[in-house]
């Protein structure tokens, strides 16, 4: 299970290296300092997540396309509790969304390349209303013959596009420096 400390440990160690995201990021300490369980999906207005971008050695990266939101996306979702690191959430959800077993990507960094804070609108389906994602985006590569098998009920389509294709534009540039 994953502990607020542990979020909190990662968050102050992507500020070390990005010390100008500490506003744009500041949804998240809030979130921190009010009570609540910010790994759990039931907590609001906002709660951690976890993605991946997936780099073959072509340098694309695995986009999925998310059947919710209908966009293209890095694989990722909802802490479970049996994570036990951010990193390894964000490999469980590449092995269920892309059918890519965790053992097949090599984590490049244990601090994320990037973390996003994005509002999700209100899902009433599943008594979800309007919150935000902390997302985690950690960096992983993969072996060049690498099968995708997509997870029908949360994804439709997949895609390896280019490096520079990332969303926000400064995500190719920390992945490419990671990568090198």
């Amino acid at each position: 299970m994953i502990h607020t400390d542990q979020v909190a440990k990662t968050i102050a160690a992507y500020l070390e290296r990005h010390p100008d995201e500490a506003d744009r990021l500041a949804p998240i300490g809030a979130a921190l300092a009010e009570p609540g369980d910010v790994t759990s999906r039931k907590t609001a207005p906002g709660h951690v997540t976890c993605s991946a971008i997936v780099v073959n050695p072509d340098r694309r990266v695995l986009h999925i396309r998310h059947n919710a939101l209908n966009r293209w996306l890095g694989p990722g979702g909802h802490l479970e509790p049996a994570d036990v690191s951010l990193a390894e959430a964000a490999a469980r959800e590449v092995a269920e969304e892309a059918g890519i077993p965790a053992e097949r990507l090599t984590l490049v960094d244990d601090i994320p390349a990037d973390i996003d804070v994005h509002p999700i609108p209100a899902n009433p389906a599943k008594g979800e209303g309007d919150h935000y994602h902390f997302d985690m985006r950690f960096v992983f590569t993969v072996v060049a013959d690498t099968t995708v098998r997509l997870q029908a009920e949360e994804v439709n389509d997949y895609a390896w596009l280019p490096l520079g294709d990332l969303e926000p534009a400064h995500l190719a540039d920390r992945v490419t420096q990671l990568l090198n």
